[in-house]
């Protein structure tokens, strides 16, 4: 239950009536709701009783809540909506970060700022400024302003809206990830290839009768390396991970997308591969087939027994012929530290290039103080951020330069 001042219950609360705006909040922040869950709210609180503050938030998270993930937007909406007698200030705060002097305010809590819109839905905020009265002039300043599209660029997935997260999910869904081929040692044949073919040349002879009228020439075979994603679906990778899950279909479906095959794998407490189901042109039905194959979604993390499995049982299906590999996870693991170094050096070692997402790196103080990023972080060719839009869109140059190696040097040099 969220930790807000006490508060006094109503004599005549007019349950009905303020559990159906309730459910409308909501279900404006993202929760999916109907009538019946209103219905059995209202059962569930005339039999629980309305005089105890604990009783009253249970009965309703029970009837309201169905997954993990809807845990942290009901809480905040339930206090900004039964708890706070000062909620609509609060709600303005979430949604409008003041400048009060040099004061620097806080930034929202994950979740605040849904909920926030969600019940200031159609009411005017400080933004909307009054008319002014004819003929007045307004001078305005905008040399430091940015457009919404690059604020929403460099806006941290934890910190999105309901609206914001849409809008990021589209962009994404326009990503490309440009790949370079890779030469293979195979020739095949070319009129102007660089090298002479002299198998062919000599079998082309012998049927002419020995004659060696023509020299054939050959070219080295151009083949596309795979993609491969391990994605950390823990507690505190939730909110990350479903926005790159996103990204990852729209690079498995794209069009002339380079890559010979997108392999995906979710890891918390097990290792699940979820590449059948992005193969699903419905983003929406992969991703919804995709959590309901992974049953560890917002569960623990165990890296190191998730990178052992997937050597184990996948490493050579997938990692053939060179695949670069994306490891999204905050490398927090409460692991053996040694076990999780060498199965990140296996990986590398499988792969043509390891490049390490890790969404701690959006704090500038940020350094490798915990014992399992200290165990994988020698072992990844590039360490990059993964927190929003930007990053991922310069995922692509770490991709497409093999000498890219993000912020592994400086943080290497504090180990």
């Amino acid at each position: 239950m969220p930790d807000t001042p006490p508060f006094t219950l109503p004599d005549n609360p007019k349950l009905v009536q303020n559990l159906i705006h309730f459910a409308r909040a909501l279900r404006k922040a993202g929760l999916p709701l109907g009538p019946g869950r209103v219905l059995d709210a209202a059962k569930a609180v005339a039999a629980a009783g309305f005089t105890s503050r604990e009783d009253f938030y249970w009965a309703l998270h029970a009837c309201f809540v169905s997954k993990p993930e809807q845990r942290a937007v009901f809480a905040q909406v339930f206090r900004l909506f039964w708890r706070d007698p000062r909620y609509l200030e609060q709600m303005m705060a979430a949604m409008l970060p003041a400048i009060r002097g040099v004061q620097e305010e806080r930034s929202a809590k994950p979740a605040e700022k849904r909920a926030a819109e969600a019940l200031l839905d159609g009411m005017q905020t400080p933004r909307e400024a009054p008319e002014e009265e004819e003929g007045s002039e307004i001078e305005i300043d905008s040399t430091r302003t940015i457009s919404a599209e690059e604020r929403l660029r460099t806006l941290d997935f934890e910190q999105m809206s309901t609206a914001e997260t849409a809008a990021a999910k589209r962009i994404l869904a326009q990503l490309k990830l440009p790949v370079q081929p890779i030469q293979s040692r195979r020739l095949i044949a070319a009129r102007r290839g660089e090298q002479a073919d002299w198998r062919r040349t000599l079998r082309t002879a012998a049927r002419q009768g020995g004659d060696l009228q023509d020299m054939a020439r050959a070219k080295r075979r151009i083949r596309w390396p795979n993609l491969v994603v391990l994605c950390d679906i823990s507690g505190s990778m939730s909110q990350y991970s479903r926005v790159i899950l996103h990204f990852l279909h729209a690079a498995a479906n794209a069009k002339g997308r380079g890559w010979a095959k997108v392999h995906g794998f979710t890891f918390g407490t097990r290792l699940t591969n979820i590449s059948r189901h992005l193969a699903q042109r419905d983003v929406d039905a992969a991703l919804a087939a995709a959590g309901a194959e992974a049953q560890d979604w917002e569960g623990g993390t165990r890296i190191g027994d998730c990178l052992h499995a997937f050597n184990r049982d996948w490493s050579r299906r997938v990692m053939g012929q060179g695949a670069v590999v994306l490891l999204i996870t905050d490398g927090l693991d409460r692991g053996d530290a040694d076990a999780l170094g060498r199965e990140m050096q296996r990986l590398q070692l499988s792969s043509r290039r390891l490049i390490w997402l890790n969404p701690l790196l959006r704090w500038d103080g940020f350094a490798p103080r915990a014992q399992g990023i200290r165990a994988m972080l020698p072992f990844a060719d590039s360490f990059r951020a993964g927190h929003s839009i930007a990053s991922l869109q310069e995922l692509a140059d770490a991709i497409s330069c093999p000498q890219d190696q993000g912020d592994k040097a400086r943080l290497m040099a504090m180990l």
